[in-house]
């Protein structure tokens, strides 16, 4: 998108709305670019937008969006939007087919760099289902950049008893294997907009089917994440930007929740190969974690359940 629009305010009342085009919006400081880029949204349809600067080897700066309507026109299909609705199609028959889903935390991703032209697999799945579309889900509030401070250690707060997170631990025999999915496929699927995250279908966050969800009680969009539950959740959206030492992820879809990476920074970078501050910026997140209070309740913390990389996924943009 060459041009979006910039709505300021509270969830109540519009403070005020500017047009900036790409060109404009790169000029601006460095401090109103981290104070504004949170509250873009694509001025043909609404939906959330995010600003990409320039990158180093010559890619210009850009707006875009995750969230387009589906008739949208300033929605370009690519070849990354066609892997995602078709992942988003997978899951869809799955909730319709199966009366469980596992979430496989250490299935690989597919890799999609230029470096690597070796054919995605097959999926297992052998069933077709018949193509439809989604509308993606929209949230109107957003963050604002700012280091948060924490009142106790962050790994007290994620190291718990795992009874915190039982909902069932009898042992449930199945007659018929329950199909599993991994964070990638997943979390395409909530980003397209299907019935997964108000589904009844029973989700299991382990291999020997003893921890089970209801899938709309365990996925929670970053917009409605709530410290008061002290329950882990899968939480999922999309990212607006990083701090400044790329220690904090900034959400697009809340704009007081932080997600604290400075302990896993490194691998988590090496993991998603991501090179600079830009590789983030509108990418699409999913992890398990828990929510809480920063020490003067003014921002929300999710922290990534014990720090474990195969129980986050980022999905960047592609070029």
């Amino acid at each position: 998108m060459l041009d979006a629009i910039c709505e300021l305010g509270t969830e109540d009342h519009l403070t005020a709305r500017t047009t900036y085009s790409v060109f404009k919006f790169q000029q601006l400081p460095d401090e109103d670019i981290e104070r504004l880029r949170q509250w873009l949204i694509c001025p043909a349809c609404g939906g959330k937008a995010y600003f990409r600067k320039a990158s180093k080897d010559g890619k210009a700066a850009c707006f875009g969006s995750r969230y387009h309507q589906a008739d949208c026109i300033e929605f370009k299909p690519s070849a990354q939007k066609s892997r995602e609705e078709q992942d988003a199609l997978e899951v869809q028959q799955q909730l319709v087919d199966a009366d469980a889903l596992m979430i496989d935390f250490s299935r690989k991703p597919r890799r999609h760099s230029p470096t690597n032209k070796t054919p995605t697999a097959p999926s297992a799945s052998k069933t077709e289902p018949t193509p439809k579309s989604f509308t993606m889900l929209t949230s109107s509030s957003m963050l604002e950049p700012s280091q948060v401070t924490v009142a106790t250690s962050v790994d007290d707060r994620v190291q718990e008893s795992k009874t915190d997170y039982q909902v069932n631990t009898a042992t449930h025999p199945t007659e018929k294997r329950v199909p599993s999915q991994g964070l990638e496929k997943l979390l395409h699927s909530l980003l397209r907009g299907t019935d997964l995250a108000k589904s009844d279908l029973w989700v299991y966050t382990d291999s020997e089917h003893k921890y089970r969800w209801r899938a709309k009680n365990l996925f929670v969009n970053f917009a409605d994440a709530d410290p008061s539950d002290n329950k882990p959740h899968m939480y999922w959206g999309t990212i607006s930007h990083t701090d400044s030492t790329m220690s904090w992820l900034n959400p697009a879809d809340s704009k007081d929740i932080g997600i604290p990476i400075d302990g896993i920074k490194q691998p988590l970078l090496k993991q998603f190969e991501i090179e600079d501050k830009r590789c983030l910026e509108g990418a699409g997140l999913i992890l398990f974690g828990k929510c809480f209070w920063n020490k003067e309740k003014t921002r929300k913390i999710i922290q990534l359940w014990n720090n474990d990389l195969q129980r986050i996924f980022i999905s960047k943009l592609e070029d």
